[in-house]
């Protein structure tokens, strides 16, 4: 891969994966109602979820799964009824006055981290995006020095992408416009997220 090339392809990754999203929206959500530290433990979650698709490509799992498609409709159901739980979930807040949210017990660390990193891993378009991104940017014959180098590039990028997201939607200012509309703000994720899982299920992935 030579330099001007490389830097489309990451270019073209940080636009696509800060691009608004489940992934987004819920590091943007957690951030401003929760600070930095959740902010940052939801996006390394996501950042989990989409290396850990990004190995499964590179190791050849994504033409097993276009192979064995329902394979990809099991992910795509249960990515769905994921998003409709956070739907849910949102949807309750919304409905709930006051600060009531606020004063109930905050999720653990890894609670965090694990809802990250479950909005990324129950996506079937990540292991799809990952195959593409090795097609189109590395050669036929290429090696897996290779492949673990882009791999790493794309990474790195996604982390600064997500974990931006963490710490710019956890500055002051972002919290304290959300404690202010805490109720238009939930509701609002409640419908971006339910739409985000009717569009996964009738998404014509494979």
């Amino acid at each position: 891969m030579t330099l001007a090339p490389t830097i489309l392809i990451l270019v073209g990754w940080a636009l696509a994966g800060g691009s608004p999203g489940p992934a987004t929206l819920a590091i943007s959500g957690t951030a401003m109602s929760r600070g930095r530290r959740a902010g940052v433990l939801i996006a390394s979650g996501v950042i989990a979820g989409s290396a850990s698709w990004g190995i499964a490509a590179g190791l050849g799992m994504s033409a097993i799964m276009v192979a064995n498609a329902w394979i990809f409709e099991v992910v795509r159901y249960a990515g769905a009824l994921y998003l409709l739980y956070l739907a849910a979930k949102s949807l309750r807040r919304a409905a709930t006055p006051g600060d009531a949210p606020a004063s109930r017990t905050p999720p653990s660390d890894g609670g965090v981290f694990l809802q990250g990193f479950l909005i990324h891993i129950t996506n079937p378009k990540a292991i799809l995006s990952w195959g593409a991104i090795y097609a189109i940017a590395l050669p036929a014959d290429a090696g897996p020095a290779q492949v673990w180098t882009l791999f790493a590039l794309l990474s790195m990028t996604s982390m600064t992408v997500f974990w931006g997201y963490g710490l710019l939607f956890s500055s002051a200012r972002v919290s304290a416009a959300y404690l202010r509309l805490r109720r238009w703000f939930d509701g609002a994720f409640a419908l971006l997220f339910g739409a985000a899982s009717l569009k996964l299920l009738t998404a014509r992935i494979v």
